[in-house]
């Protein structure tokens, strides 16, 4: 089966918007830091475009900030999940979500340890949410991929 781009691009988009969604969930049951966590989060995301000059505290709403964080999440999530679904591509659904989860855990560690080489200021967001976030994406993408039309193996 050929893989099909519109639909892994979508795919990455919406498992994006979930897995933010789902951070943004855990935060809110799990500590008391909303909404200062997701804008610090977004500082660190957009200083990969903007440099280290947008870190420093206070983490509060920037426009531009968040305008320039989403466009390297949503562009980000997109290439991640062309990668996931050229593996996933040929599976079933079980062995695609399967390979979503671990794909997640996998992206964790390439995002949290791999890329800090060149964006130190990421190690601050190594916990157990930005974990269970990546694996969100991972299942999301292999489930959107598999589930929209034109999948004959789903």
């Amino acid at each position: 089966m050929s893989l099909s781009w519109i639909r892994a691009a979508v795919a990455g988009i919406v498992a994006g918007v979930v897995a933010t969604v789902a951070q943004i969930i855990l935060w809110w049951a799990f500590t008391d830091d909303l909404p200062w966590i997701l804008y610090r989060d977004a500082r660190l995301t957009a200083a990969i475009v903007m440099g280290p000059a947008v870190l420093p505290p206070p983490s509060t709403f920037d426009l531009t900030v968040m305008i320039v964080a989403m466009g390297i999440h949503t562009g980000l999530s997109v290439a991640y999940s062309l990668i996931l679904v050229f593996a996933i591509r040929r599976r079933p659904i079980r062995g695609a979500l399967l390979a979503g989860l671990v794909f997640g855990l996998i992206l964790y560690v390439v995002n949290m340890y791999g890329m800090t080489g060149m964006f130190p200021w990421f190690s601050e967001v190594r916990e157990w949410i930005t974990v269970a976030a990546h694996v969100v994406f991972g299942i999301s993408v292999a489930a959107v991929y598999k589930i929209l039309p034109g999948n004959q193996s789903a």
